[in-house]
């Protein structure tokens, strides 16, 4: 193995699927965190496996980072922060309800849920299709009164198409697209960030 050829084809990749990721889409995902930033609804976020672990990042930072001082910040909640209760409705309910199940308790109109997949719900290993967990979720806020964001890859799956906006990583490598959802989930603070400077309301003593 060649360690510069393959850092440097691997770095070649990252180029090329940055010139590929819709600004628009972006653009998209912006304006629904903003409208519940203005709205004060409550942002949830999820995922499965290394998704999970970017919900929580995404849940920090939009809590943390994404109102400068001064300005109030976002309501965000992570839903696979518990492993308590996740492992308790998992228990009871089924992996498939685990999110909606908290959903269930807490969603109110006009509230927010972010869903992280490689796959966007394509694809299936031994314990049968993935993130249906996510799907299921998106699909009872959608008929609650919410809006839904999507951060997928690949093809984007079926996630693409319940999400009212979606950013898919156009990438067939799970690393790739789960390095981007990171980056782009902290190119995503910086612009509410931006948003919630420029606006005129949330100032906090």
């Amino acid at each position: 193995m060649n360690v510069s050829q393959f850092v440097e084809g691997y770095l070649e990749d990252v180029r090329a699927i940055a010139e590929k990721i819709s600004v628009a889409d972006v653009e998209r995902v912006v304006d629904i965190l903003f409208s519940a930033w203005r709205s004060g609804g409550r942002v949830y976020c999820c995922g499965n496996g290394g998704s999970a672990s970017t919900a929580t990042h995404f849940a920090c930072d939009l809590a943390k980072t994404a109102a400068p001082p001064g300005r109030r910040g976002l309501k965000v909640e992570c839903l696979n922060d518990n492993p308590p209760l996740m492992l308790a409705l998992i228990n009871d309910e089924g992996f498939e309800n685990l999110y909606v199940e908290q959903l269930k308790t807490k969603l109110e109109p006009g509230d927010c849920l972010v869903c992280i997949s490689v796959h966007g719900g394509a694809g299936a290993d031994r314990a049968g299709p993935w993130s249906q967990n996510l799907l299921k979720a998106m699909l009872y806020v959608k008929e609650s009164g919410g809006k839904t964001i999507g951060l997928s890859g690949f093809d984007g799956g079926p996630m693409q198409e319940v999400a009212d906006a979606c950013i898919v990583v156009p990438a067939h490598s799970t690393p790739q697209v789960e390095s981007f959802h990171l980056a782009l989930e902290h190119l995503i603070c910086s612009c509410i960030r931006e948003r919630i400077a420029e606006d005129g309301e949330g100032s906090v003593p």
